[in-house]
């Protein structure tokens, strides 16, 4: 579980080095309306136009002091251009939707994480759009002549040749969901579509972005796009949402920077909630073997996931989950509520993500809010994670390995630590899952720099450490 390799993402923007992300969803944070309403938001006296006026993304302003008080350095948004829904049903990529207010709303947001020194990130909705995209709703009515015709994945009742006006293409759908008709990525369009997208944003000051679903889209689609969006914002980051598979490969492939690592992420809960830390381990191997190619996105919880505490059934195992996101190497993200310990369950049914994308109060939390001692671990990691920098993508080994104790050790990637001016050589993280005191192996590394809050120190004995029931430290 250790390779020596110099850092394998070279090509990532420096700025990406020391990202630490805090992740909201728009539409639920500000809370908006589940529905776009109808009219032109341009026009204050239609039902859009109303909306818009509310400026609802401005209630975010405040709260980029509360990302910066945790030591986050990157506010990542999730959908914020023009659509049905959910914001992943996309009719009008060049317009911010009016539930949230309008392009200079987003501009003031991004102008004012500048000003905090935050970079901004966008979620780019790009392997389908909504069935109201003009560019698909218009086809029904000008046939397979359409010039967006070639932009979607269709069949013709009767082929072309039998085509009447009113006869809607068949489409193939993302995920079988009939209001997200997916684009054809074969078609230059759509190339000169997404490019152009990215780039009108980008001059507006976006820094970096998440390429949803792109675990459907062919990778090599990415190289006829990235490039040219490089060309002209060298230092925009950029990462796709995969679940599983060839992550490296798919990096290679596509010229992305990173990838999503639900592997991890999934390792991560259920070796704590099954107390069976032989799969995070499993999943540690596969990790560093990617690590000579590619730094993932790291995260505990997200826009699609049932909340990282909930998924541990409480916050007594919160704080390993955090060690682990904090200390293992990656670009770490906090999603929005997790740094106070919210508790939510993701259901498979309409409306089961409310619960997960929750409005945010109108003022952030203050110091003594519930959850504070959770945002304080929170804030307490981060730092840590600030003064390691080498830990993006660190070499790790495993010390001890069974089913409820764990500790591994990290250290800089060679040529990492000495640019970084490593405050230390290495840190070692020990993990225990049981109801008992429990003694470690960690090298022989008693320093404390972190543990539980609500529990005694751990305990240097030998060339290890005893750790409370359910403890955890990192040590030096």
């Amino acid at each position: 579980m250790s390779n020596d390799a110099v850092s394998p993402c070279s090509h990532e923007p420096a700025w990406v080095r020391h990202a630490i992300a805090w992740h909201v969803f728009p539409l639920g944070a500000v809370g908006a309306e589940p529905l776009r309403p109808d009219g032109d938001p341009g026009n204050p006296s239609s039902p859009a136009g109303m909306v818009a006026a509310e400026h609802r993304l401005l209630r975010l302003v405040p709260w980029l002091d509360h990302l910066v008080s945790l030591g986050a350095n990157v506010l990542q948004l999730g959908p914020v251009l023009d659509s049905m829904s959910h914001g992943y049903d996309t009719v009008d990529y060049l317009r911010v939707d009016p539930r949230l207010g309008t392009e200079e709303d987003l501009v003031t947001l991004i102008d004012e994480a500048h000003a905090r020194g935050v970079k901004v990130m966008l979620d780019g909705v790009f392997n389908h759009t909504g069935i109201a995209h003009p560019a698909f709703a218009r086809l029904a009515q000008e046939g397979p002549g359409c010039a967006s015709a070639g932009m979607y994945r269709l069949s013709w009742p009767g082929g072309e040749e039998a085509w009447a006006p009113g006869t809607a293409p068949e489409y193939e759908r993302f995920e079988g969901q009939d209001w997200l008709p997916a684009l054809n990525h074969a078609s230059p369009e759509v190339a000169d579509l997404v490019a152009g997208v990215m780039e009108h944003w980008c001059e507006r000051g976006v820094d970096g972005w998440r390429l949803d679903a792109a675990y459907a889209v062919d990778p090599v689609f990415w190289r006829s796009v990235l490039p040219r969006v490089r060309a002209r914002f060298p230092q925009v980051y950029v990462y796709g949402e995969v679940i599983h598979g060839d992550y490296a490969g798919v990096v290679a492939a596509s010229g992305m920077d990173a990838v999503t690592q639900y592997e991890l992420r999934q390792a991560v809960w259920h070796s704590l909630a099954d107390a069976n830390f032989f799969e995070l381990d499993w999943t540690l191997r596969r990790y560093a073997e990617m690590l000579e190619h590619v730094v993932a996105w790291t995260f505990v919880g997200n826009h699609d996931t049932t909340r990282i505490a909930s998924a541990l059934g409480g916050r007594r195992l919160l704080g390993h989950a955090l060690a682990l996101l904090f200390l293992l190497p990656g670009t770490p993200a906090v999603y929005y509520g997790d740094e106070v310990g919210l508790e939510a369950v993701k259901e498979d049914r309409l409306g089961g993500d409310d619960a997960i994308r929750p409005p945010l109060p109108a003022v952030p939390w203050g110091k003594d809010a519930p959850g504070a001692p959770v945002r304080h671990l929170h804030a307490e990691l981060i730092a840590l994670r600030r003064r390691l920098p080498w830990l993006h993508d660190a070499v790790f080994e495993r010390l001890h390995l069974d089913n409820r104790l764990l500790s591994v050790a990290l250290r800089p990637r060679e040529g990492a630590g000495a640019a970084e001016g490593a405050a230390a050589e290495s840190v070692v993280l020990a993990l225990s899952l049981e109801e008992h005191e429990a003694w470690l192996p960690t090298g022989g590394r008693h320093e404390r720099l972190s543990s539980a809050h609500d529990a005694p120190l751990p305990r240097p004995e030998r060339d290890g450490v005893v750790l409370p029931p359910l403890g955890w430290a990192v040590l030096a």
